[in-house]
């Protein structure tokens, strides 16, 4: 029995694996503008026919996020019509097409087209994944292998950043569209969510899909009655589920952390990553700077998985939140110092890597995995596609005002305030963990529910007392 559940757990982290091949080209996504802008800036490296502007850069960066914030009012319809499995799959046109835009872009309105499609794309992955990963992972796997997403994008930016700046503008986007190609083959392997199994009716696919997964019949028993259960609360339309106080409880938790989550400003940093680094004129090269970050993001990827099989959640994002809190701190004290000298020396030429790397690491050692995590553990059943598609919203309208007014908050107020109010978002949003976010290491998803009623259970007791 131990070496069936073992093996199971290693099946497990196949799957985990296999869907997560469609998060590598988003990081890669992610990435691409930091060493492609310095390019499309340049006259002799640009494929177009002049150098893009700032204002034309700021729409690149930031247009994808827009879209994607109406592209998701569909998205969890679509995650519930034809399933997890089949929404990963779909990814895979939109990203080549946007490829092939990238490739033959003569034009600035290519490269936005481009970059529209493939935010929205990548909006897809990121909220399909984490709710398959979620429902094929039993709960003591859940926490571990969520952190996978935050692996893999970690990987696609590692790519990005180590490619990018020292190959062509053309090179690059051909070794992007050869890698989408080559990781959207696997997904078609992919089982389907057993819970999305159960919920079209197909309850003896779904008990084969978790027997496999969990090792056990009984396990695989158990589990599908929880699913029943599950169910039983399904059949409400979706205005009614909004007005559960438990599940409005939970979408309000999300979507402050999502706001929080961005507004410290991680994706305005990693979008503008070599601009921030040849800006800082210091001795350290830009383009291996930007290499180095990008393993160390990749090596705190790996350390969530780790991490989170010994520590409870919320210890894990305040300790990430707060060590990010530091690296904007120096990144604005540097910058402060540059006001007022052109000349640096000794440790303050490594104190931008130093604290770039801080808030690099601590990013994505904490907030930037668990909060795909937490997501897809605060809702049950009938209100997770609802919750995914929310949070995927509310996290990207922040980074589209985080990325498209970076660049203008810093010429209005300058760098060093800029990261200090970035730095005061990382206390604000630890003070809302510690406060207003149950700890759900090691609970069942119904666990959870019962814990966030109780909550307010207690709350509405206080107030009538």
């Amino acid at each position: 029995m131990t070496f069936s559940i073992e093996l199971a757990a290693l099946r497990q982290y196949f799957v985990v694996i296999l869907v997560n091949l469609s998060v590598l080209t988003t990081g890669m996504s992610v990435a691409w503008p930091s060493p492609m802008l310095v390019k499309l800036r340049n006259a002799t490296e640009t494929p177009l026919y002049r150098p893009i502007t700032e204002e034309e850069g700021s729409w690149i960066v930031s247009v994808g996020s827009i879209c994607t914030v109406f592209s998701n009012f569909f998205l969890g319809m679509l995650l519930d019509c034809i399933g997890r499995k089949y929404c990963v799959i779909l990814t895979c046109v939109p990203k080549m097409l946007s490829c092939i835009l990238f490739i033959f872009a003569t034009d600035v309105w290519m490269l936005i087209l481009g970059r529209a499609l493939i935010g929205m794309t990548d909006s897809l992955v990121f909220t399909v994944v984490p709710v398959y990963a979620s429902e094929v992972a039993s709960k003591d796997m859940r926490g571990a292998l969520g952190t996978f997403l935050q692996i893999f994008s970690s990987l696609g930016i590692v790519i990005s950043l180590s490619v990018g700046p020292f190959v062509s503008y053309s090179t690059y986007n051909i070794v992007f569209a050869a890698i989408t190609l080559l990781t959207s083959v696997p997904l078609i392997f992919l089982p389907d969510s057993p819970y999305f199994l159960y919920s079209k009716g197909n309850t003896d696919e779904a008990r084969e899909v978790l027997q496999v997964l969990r090792g056990s019949k009984q396990l695989a028993m158990d589990e599908i009655a929880m699913y029943a259960s599950s169910m039983n609360n399904e059949k409400v339309d979706k205005i009614k589920l909004l007005r559960n106080r438990v599940v409005l409880k939970s979408l309000v938790i999300v979507m402050v952390l999502c706001a929080g989550s961005q507004l410290v400003g991680f994706n305005a940093v990693s979008f503008y990553l070599q601009t921030i680094l040849i800006s800082t004129k210091t001795n350290v090269m830009p383009e291996i700077a930007s290499v180095i970050i990008g393993l160390i993001q990749l090596f705190a990827s790996f350390c969530t998985t780790f991490l989170t099989k010994r520590f409870k959640r919320k210890h894990i994002l305040i300790s990430s939140l707060l060590g990010m809190m530091i690296g904007l701190i120096g990144l604005g004290v540097f910058f402060k110092i540059r006001e007022y000298t052109q000349e640096v020396s000794g440790f303050m030429n490594y104190l931008p890597l130093i604290s770039l790397i801080l808030v690099v690491y601590c990013y994505s050692a904490g907030m930037g995995s668990l909060i795909w995590v937490l997501t897809a553990e605060l809702f049950d059943g009938p209100a997770r596609a609802i919750g995914a598609s929310s949070s995927v919203i509310v996290t990207n309208l922040f980074i589209f005002l985080t990325t498209k007014y970076f660049c203008a908050l810093t010429i209005a107020i300058g760098p060093a305030i800029t990261y200090w109010l970035f730095s005061a978002v990382c206390v604000i949003t630890s003070l809302f963990i510690y406060f207003c976010i149950p700890e759900t290491k090691g609970m069942s998803f119904s666990e959870i529910q019962k814990e966030l009623g109780v909550e307010l259970e207690d709350k509405g007791d206080k107030e009538r007392s």
